[in-house]
């Protein structure tokens, strides 16, 4: 299936729509999945879908017509770091509103051991924007775990490491996203 994926990817990026549209059926489950554990960190009444998450980040994606795709872990990656923006926009616009704050999600999917409760999306979007000014492999290691849902194993194989220096990262990763969202604001 991902050789499959890679030569679907590659005919759409020379104009193949067919092609674009195979791609987008066979991964359509997994963003689904991707945009349901995001949107299950949210706080309750999120008037967000998933279908509509996955739908906007199509239309997002869609329009990067100058990506040079890889393969299907750097599809799913660029689908969840859209979805996270969207998530974000989605965010600012409801607090733009609403002038009591922004959306929230919930931590838990990072496993911190601190107990972290949920923390607005729009702390922890410039949270990782700021892991990736200090380490971008490590703010990388986030997107793919926790925006797109990927396991150690798979996260090793994108990022060309081993799983157990994975773990490492992703403790650290961890440890110091919970430390920016905790400090003084």
């Amino acid at each position: 299936m991902n050789g499959e994926f890679t030569t679907w990817l590659s005919r759409w990026r020379q104009g193949d729509l067919a092609a674009r549209d195979r791609l987008v059926d066979a991964v359509y489950p997994e963003l689904r999945a991707i945009a349901q554990r995001q949107l299950g960190n949210e706080r309750i009444g999120h008037t967000l879908q998933a279908t509509a998450l996955v739908n906007e980040a199509y239309l997002r994606l869609s329009g990067l017509d100058r990506i040079e795709w890889r393969d299907r872990v750097h599809f799913v990656h660029m689908a969840a770091r859209v979805m996270r923006e969207v998530l974000v926009d989605h965010a600012r616009r409801r607090a733009a509103l609403k002038r009591d704050g922004g959306e929230r999600v919930s931590l838990t999917a990072l496993e911190l051991a601190d107990g972290a409760g949920s923390v607005d999306i729009t702390a922890l979007d410039g949270a990782l924007e700021a892991l990736q000014r200090l380490d971008p492999d490590k703010a990388r290691l986030v997107e793919l775990r926790y925006f797109g849902g990927l396991t150690i194993e798979e996260t090793a194989e994108a990022l060309g490491s081993s799983p157990a220096s994975v773990k490492r990262h992703w403790q650290v990763a961890r440890t110091w996203l919970f430390e920016a969202l905790s400090g003084p604001h």
